[in-house]
């Protein structure tokens, strides 16, 4: 698609994501000048007024900056996160004062008075497409009111089933019907995918930071866990987890090697098909987490590690409940060579999920509406993400540190010593803003120093506002101005 495809309304944003790209890629670096407003409206064939616009809006995400009598530059960026110092190496139940904050911060996220800014769940229903999907539904009621007087069976929907199949191939993946089961959710999906490969006692390999919900998981399973480091660029540490798997002290991992919570990045190609090659070679399973696979940005899709699967040694786990309707809270996976035990264990444990749900699910999907709402939904949480960064750079100290997210829409905050993102939690609970301390990331308590953002709120004051006073607790509590230092 070209600009000139675009309606005159919505020619300037195409404009901003184009160039907002460039940024992101490095293409244009900080402190490269933009081209004149007039030489960029000749380039691509397009209104003084539609570029103005589009610079304005690349002002408004925090990417470039005007300078009197100068033009148009990129803004200097949050400084890149390292990755952290390597994990002990420790095999161990995720401690105790960890599952306790966990259990704290998830009470204050369900408080509707409470300011949210890392809950990964999207609260409005602008995120969604609500409506088309409940006129499908009471269409789906309408045509086949017996759907309620009946039992659902497993694996669930053949319909649903058919179209995940089919979706699979933008990840890669080159599924059938029959590799699919339905679950309640991805965490269904991922509990059943440890119940069948690991027993109380087994040590899981987890990336650090990890998705902080796996933690009470393995611990009501009875697992132990490892951490493995993981580049907040690059993904899992494929020679830390080569080390382990030569010592076999891992009975399975569980990863998201695209779009990872909370980091946001994605391996390189290169890197998701090693991984694959070292968990078929060792014959351990591999649990990849696909939650946020459709929600990368820029162009073509990084494929999922289970594409590269030679001897069925990947589980892949996803759901819609991020994408497309939270509250049906239908999810799937692709079990491998594990996908009869998963058959038999969500039958014995949940049966089946909803068929009105799925059914409704399968027409829209059937329909083209989900690409079309997931190209829509990736442009707005890539510009809030930036927007974020942006508030980021204003608000909080200098020398914070934070992650660009390939997709999705959280990422990983790193502060300047000093400050405790624990204190900052229990600070921040008195106004009635809720964030997630870094500890809640790391089954030992790391990452006291960082916490998660999340971008999948309406950028409203309520929310910006929240920012910035976390940012000013943050400057009083390391004793440091706001604002990262600008290039000259």
């Amino acid at each position: 698609m070209t600009l000139l495809d675009e309606t005159p309304d919505t020619r300037y944003l195409q404009l901003a994501d184009t160039l907002a790209e460039a940024i992101r890629r490095g293409t244009l670096l900080p402190g490269d000048r933009l081209p004149s407003v007039r030489r960029c409206a000749q380039t691509h064939r397009v209104s003084i007024n539609t570029v103005v616009s589009a610079y304005r809006t690349l002002e408004d995400r925090g990417l470039i900056e005007a300078r009197p009598q100068s033009g148009f530059y990129v803004r200097s960026t949050l400084p890149a996160l390292k990755m952290a110092s390597a994990p002990s190496g420790r095999i161990e139940p995720p401690a105790d004062d960890v599952l306790a904050l966990i259990d704290t911060v998830f009470a204050a996220q369900q408080n509707p008075a409470f300011t949210n800014i890392a809950l990964a769940c999207p609260q409005t229903s602008d995120f969604y497409p609500g409506g088309k999907l409940g006129r499908m539904l009471s269409s789906q009621l309408r045509r086949q009111p017996d759907l309620i007087g009946q039992y659902p069976l497993p694996p669930g929907s053949l319909r649903l089933r058919q179209q995940i199949a089919r979706r699979s191939m933008t990840l890669g993946m080159l599924l059938e019907p029959g590799d699919v089961v339905l679950t309640h959710g991805c965490m269904e999906a991922l509990q059943l995918a440890l119940r069948v490969t690991t027993k109380p006692g087994d040590c899981v390999g987890l990336e650090s930071p990890t998705y902080f919900y796996l933690l009470p998981l393995l611990a009501s399973l009875g697992l132990k866990a490892l951490e493995i480091p993981t580049d907040p660029q690059l993904g899992l540490s494929l020679d830390a987890l080569e080390l382990l798997l030569n010592e076999k002290r891992l009975n399975a991992v569980i990863a998201m090697p695209t779009v990872q919570n909370p980091l946001g990045c994605t391996m390189p190609l290169a890197a998701k098909k090693r991984l694959a090659r070292l968990m078929n070679d060792h014959q351990v399973p591999l649990i990849e987490d696909g939650l946020y696979a459709e929600i990368q940005f820029g162009g073509a899709l990084s494929p999922a590690v289970k594409a590269f699967d030679r001897d069925g040694w990947v589980l892949f786990c996803s759901s819609f409940t991020k994408t497309l309707a939270p509250d049906f809270r239908v999810g799937w996976i692709c079990g491998g060579r594990f996908h009869e035990a998963l058959r038999k264990l969500k039958a014995v444990s949940s049966m089946s999920e909803s068929q009105l749900l799925s059914e409704t699910l399968a027409t829209f999907l059937e329909s083209g509406g989900y690409d079309h709402h997931l190209r829509n939904l990736r442009k707005r949480y890539a510009a809030q993400v930036d927007e974020a960064r942006a508030l980021i750079a204003r608000h909080f100290p200098r020398g914070t540190l934070a992650t660009q997210p390939a997709g999705g829409f959280v990422f990983w905050v790193e502060f300047p010593p000093g400050v405790d993102s624990v204190a900052l939690f229990h600070q921040l609970l008195e106004e009635q803003i809720c964030l997630t301390p870094g500890t809640l990331y790391s089954p030992s308590g790391r990452y006291r120093n960082a916490l998660r953002l999340s971008c999948c709120y309406p950028f409203n004051a309520r929310y910006t506002q929240a920012l910035a006073r976390l940012g000013a607790r943050a400057c009083e509590m390391s004793g440091l101005p706001p604002g990262i230092a600008q290039d000259g």
